[in-house]
C-alpha cells in the first residue's frame, strides 16, 4: 500500500512539475523598451496637480542644466532606437527636430526639446513618433455631437480633479513631495518618480477622489477618458515598426507612465526596462 502511495505521489509530482509557468508559452524575441515619465519642464500646469512657482526650476539655468545633462547621459546607456513622445502628430515634432539639430530651440523648456530632441541629435536620430491621442470620450463629445447630450453633462458633473476627502489630501502631500526642490538632482528626482513604488501609488491617485462620483459615473469617466486615452497612446507605440533588435524610448508626463507601465508589462511583444536598471 505504501509502495502504491508513493508511486501516485511521485506522478503527481512529476505532472505538477511539468506544467509550464506562463511565460514559458511566451518565448518570442521581445521589444525593449524604457517609459521615461517626465513632469512637464514648462509648468503649463495643464495637470491636476499644478506646482507653484516657488517650487519650480528653470531647466536652463546653469545649475539645473548641469543636473539635464547627467539625466541625458543616464537615459543614453538605454541606447534607444526609437524615441516616441508625447506629442499630437499636427506638433511637427520632426519639423522641429530638423530645426533643433539646426540649432533652433535651444532656449525651450519643454522636456520634448530637453530630453527627447537633445537625445535624438546626440544620437543621431532622424525621426521622432508623436504619440498622444484623444479619448474616446472626446470622440463621442466632439466628433459625434455629443458634447451638449444630457448624458454626458450628468456623466461629467462635477468631474474635476478636485476632491476634500483624506485620501485626495493624502494624495496633495504625495505629490507636493515629489518637487525636483526636494531632490539632490534631477536625476535622482526621475529614479524616485519612475520607480514601480511610485508609479503604483500615483495610478491609485485616479481611483480616489472623483472616481468615487455617484454610483458609477466616476468609474466610466476614468475608462471613457483617461484610460482610454492612454490605451490609445499603447496602440501608437505599437504602430510604432518595430523588431526585437529596437531599443524604444517613450518620453512622456508620469501621470501617463503609470499606466503604461501596466501596458507594457502585460504585453508579451514588450520587455518593459526599469528606469534604475540602467548601467
Amino acid at each position: 500500500m505504501k509502495t502504491i502511495l508513493y508511486t501516485f505521489l511521485l506522478c503527481l509530482s512529476v505532472l505538477i512539475s511539468a506544467q509550464k509557468q506562463p511565460s514559458e508559452y511566451f518565448q518570442n524575441p521581445k521589444t525593449k523598451v524604457l517609459v521615461v515619465g517626465s513632469f512637464h519642464f514648462d509648468y503649463p500646469n495643464l495637470d491636476a496637480h499644478k506646482t507653484e512657482k516657488g517650487d519650480q526650476v528653470d531647466v536652463l539655468s546653469p545649475k539645473t542644466s548641469k543636473e539635464v545633462t547627467e539625466l541625458i547621459n543616464y537615459i543614453k546607456k538605454f541606447k534607444p532606437t526609437k524615441i516616441a513622445i508625447e506629442a499630437w502628430p499636427n506638433w511637427n515634432a520632426n519639423q522641429k527636430l530638423k530645426e533643433y539639430k539646426e540649432g533652433k530651440h535651444a532656449n525651450e523648456r519643454d522636456e520634448r526639446f530637453q530630453i527627447a530632441m537633445r537625445l535624438a541629435k546626440e544620437l543621431n536620430l532622424n525621426e521622432l513618433y508623436s504619440i498622444d491621442a484623444n479619448s474616446v470620450l472626446d470622440d463621442l463629445q466632439e466628433k459625434f455631437g455629443k458634447k451638449d447630450s444630457l448624458y454626458f453633462k450628468n456623466l461629467s458633473q462635477d468631474y474635476d480633479f478636485v476632491s476634500e476627502d483624506p485620501i485626495s489630501k493624502q494624495y496633495n502631500a504625495f505629490f507636493k513631495s515629489s518637487e525636483p526642490k526636494n531632490f539632490k538632482s534631477i536625476l535622482d528626482l526621475f529614479k524616485f518618480m519612475n520607480s514601480k513604488e511610485y508609479h503604483k501609488y500615483e495610478y491609485g491617485a485616479y481611483l480616489s477622489g472623483d472616481f468615487k462620483l455617484r454610483e458609477l459615473d466616476g468609474a466610466d469617466m476614468l475608462a471613457l477618458y483617461w484610460y482610454d486615452r492612454n490605451l490609445r497612446i499603447f496602440r501608437n507605440i505599437q504602430n510604432i515598426t518595430h523588431t526585437s533588435e529596437d531599443r524604444i524610448l517613450v518620453v512622456a508626463g508620469n501621470g501617463h507612465a503609470s499606466v503604461l507601465r501596466q501596458l507594457f508589462t502585460s504585453s508579451p511583444e514588450f520587455e518593459y526596462t526599469e528606469f534604475d536598471s540602467l548601467k
